[in-house]
């Protein structure tokens, strides 16, 4: 099994309350929530559902941009 860490920003919404997130390393990959809490438990969801979709159809590269990649064992 293999663990990443990628890079994610929170940002307060502008115009809402609450806070957007997105991960720079992979584009298209963003969530929001009410607290910074939610918020970063729902980017780490969205994380790796983008993740095992880009795998499912053969897209997930090296491109990317992990802060560390490594392989760990189960």
């Amino acid at each position: 099994m293999k663990f990443y860490d990628f890079e994610i920003v929170i940002e307060k919404e502008p115009e809402d309350e609450g806070y957007f997130a997105y991960s720079p390393g992979l584009p298209g990959c963003f969530s929001n929530g009410m607290t910074i809490e939610e918020t970063r438990r729902n980017i780490r969801v969205a994380i790796q559902q983008h993740i095992a979709a880009l795998l499912a159809h053969n897209q997930f590269s090296s491109s990317f941009a992990p802060l560390n990649a490594a392989r760990r064992g189960c």
